[in-house]
């Protein structure tokens, strides 16, 4: 199958060069295989595709997603992460079908390719019980909607409590007993179950495919830790974990670990290259040379960073670390959406409140940060994050003749600062149009959309129930937080709160 985009402006190259005139794009089968001069011949027998009014860049790709959170969109607002996150993750499960968790999963995925997401991370957790048949619609969700996802199942041998200091302490004895006597999947069972994923949907032959997903290193023992690591390491898979998002959770690797989480996944030997810490904020000047040297990448999270007010990661000193930054949205229940032209405005905008102006990120950066970081992430630096020949064709156009890139004077600040969701005109992945005129092309998104509202009208009253039996632990919880607040971390921690 061979298309061409006709006289279309383009961001090229993986410092996404705008082309100083109009250029024609081929693309064959998956590929790209060429991006000449426009008319510079008549293009192959194929589709052709009029993209005079078209900007074509690379594919926004989202580093962390969470679609378990998709029917809580919109619940919870002025709550701090450990606050919160017991709201999403319920004390007991919340009854659902294989096609609720099909729908649940197409909320996030909708929104995603409309705003210009060709790739997507999903950290999809399947606790206190893991139903192969809604594993496997969270898979089939990204597989007919089109869009190139790396799923992970989230992994923790730990019961989730129990991820936070003083527990034992400020819970009453009955819920103790009554959370511990919990029964939760030993390591060896989930490590079982993913590796099958790993052998059967691996991201090298695999438009939807498996990624390892411990959960924190709170949450894990480290035997179970080191076992992620092997399997991942074992099948050359990429792999997420939430690492320091939050102030709290470096007081808690002082308190479990005896040092910051960073430093004690170091000392473990769990610290490799295709390794993305998610959020990444209170960090330190020496924990920052250590991701420099071991090549793990900095996954930032600006929309959900600020609604939780977990902070704003040091972006700066990152990048002239040498980190490698990515860029994602997080769930819908910790922010309403997987926006990522938001998350692009946002992670652009806000590193302008550090520093001097000479030392501000920019829409550069921000844009390279959602392309090729996130490529080089997954350890896709060759093959994805860019347009350019011999890249997988995973691409998106925006509309030029609307008012974002009217007048247009550069493209790139216009795209990060201007446009939405609205001007993504063209989506292809994998050399296939997955949305065309605003169209999403492979999904009757009209239809599913009602039925997500009428499955959530249906599942609301357990979300609510589930909602008010979390409040037995919420002032437990409180005082922990607050407790942690007292605590001391290193000083030359950069700031990431306005106050803390």
């Amino acid at each position: 199958m061979k298309t061409t985009i006709l006289n279309c402006h383009a961001l090229t190259g993986e410092n996404a060069t705008p082309t100083p005139a109009p250029v024609d794009i081929e693309i064959e089968g998956r590929l790209i295989t060429e991006v000449r001069p426009a008319g510079a011949r008549e293009p192959a027998a194929g589709t052709v595709i009029d993209g005079r009014e078209l900007l074509i860049a690379a594919g926004l790709i989202n580093g962390h997603h969470h679609s378990h959170e998709g029917f809580y969109k919109g619940r919870k607002d002025n709550l701090p992460l450990e606050l919160w996150m017991n709201y999403v993750r319920p004390l007991k499960p919340i009854e659902l079908t294989p096609r609720d968790v099909y729908l649940r999963t197409m909320i996030g995925a909708i929104e995603a390719v409309r705003s210009g997401t060709t790739t997507l991370c999903d950290d999809t957790n399947q606790s206190p019980r893991i139903r192969p048949d809604h594993v496997e619609q969270v898979f089939q969700a990204y597989e007919d909607i089109g869009i190139r996802a790396n799923v992970g199942i989230t992994l923790f041998d730990k019961p989730f409590f129990r991820a936070v200091p003083f527990v034992d302490e400020e819970f009453p004895k009955e819920l103790l007993a009554e959370f511990d006597g919990t029964r939760m999947y030993s390591g060896a069972e989930l490590l079982d179950f993913v590796r099958g994923l790993a052998r059967d949907r691996h991201p090298s032959t695999n438009r939807v495919a498996y990624m390892a997903a411990p959960s924190a290193p709170q949450r894990c023992t480290q035997e179970f830790l080191l076992d992620v690591r092997r399997m991942a390491d074992d099948f050359d898979l990429p792999l997420m974990i939430h690492v320091q998002e939050t102030r709290m959770q470096v007081v808690t690797g002082h308190l479990f670990y005896g040092s910051t989480m960073i430093e004690y996944l170091h000392r473990i030997g769990f610290m490799k290259p295709k390794t993305a810490f998610i959020h990444g904020i209170w960090l330190n000047p020496r924990e920052i040379d250590l991701l420099a040297s071991t090549g793990v990448s900095i996954q930032h999270n600006p929309p959900s960073n600020l609604k939780v007010g977990s902070g704003l990661a040091p972006v700066r000193a990152l990048l002239k670390a040498g980190v490698n930054v990515s860029l994602g949205t997080d769930g819908c229940g910790s922010i309403e959406g997987t926006d990522m032209q938001n998350a692009l405005y946002l992670s652009a905008l806000l590193q302008k409140l550090r520093g001097d102006h000479t030392d501000w990120v920019g829409a550069e950066e921000a844009f390279h940060a959602a392309t090729m970081g996130g490529a080089r992430a997954l350890g896709r630096g060759q093959e994805l994050g860019a347009v350019e020949a011999g890249r997988v064709a995973d691409i998106v156009g925006y509309r030029l003749d609307r008012i974002p890139f009217t007048p247009l004077n550069n493209a790139v600040n216009q795209l990060v600062y201007a446009a939405s969701r609205a001007e993504v005109d063209l989506v292809m992945v994998d050399g296939e149009v997955i949305e065309r005129d605003g169209k999403l092309t492979r999904i009757d998104e009209a239809a599913i959309i009602e039925e997500i509202r009428e499955a959530h009208s249906r599942i609301e009253p357990q979300l609510s129930a589930s909602e008010a039996d979390v409040e037995r632990i919420s002032p437990h919880y409180e005082r922990i937080y607050r407790r942690c607040q007292c605590m001391n971390i290193a000083a030359d921690t950069y700031p990431a709160r306005l106050s803390h």
